[in-house]
């Protein structure tokens, strides 16, 4: 906390926010967007616990779920990159 009372620690929504970003930038960079059949990635930030979902169809090749997986690790270490700055 600050001395106003204000927590150092970044926003749900930011949190939320960052998370995302990572995973879609780390799914871009693995597929030219017309490969790509559908793309989801949902993201959940409460009581400090960080849900991440990504769904992805796309071509085998890199495979689809190694590459959701990597997503996922992204979002997580995009949200331990942020609060590490705070």
């Amino acid at each position: 906390m600050t001395d106003d009372g204000s927590s150092d620690e970044p926003s749900d929504a930011a949190v939320v926010e960052a998370a995302a970003e990572a995973a879609e930038g780390l799914v871009r960079s693995c597929y030219a967007r017309s490969a790509v059949r559908e793309f989801d990635v949902t993201v959940t930030f409460e009581n400090g616990r960080l849900d991440v979902d990504v769904y992805l169809d796309a071509p085998d090749e890199p495979d689809p779920a190694v590459v959701a997986n990597e997503a996922v690790e992204a979002a997580e270490a995009a949200v331990d990159d942020l609060f590490e700055a705070t």
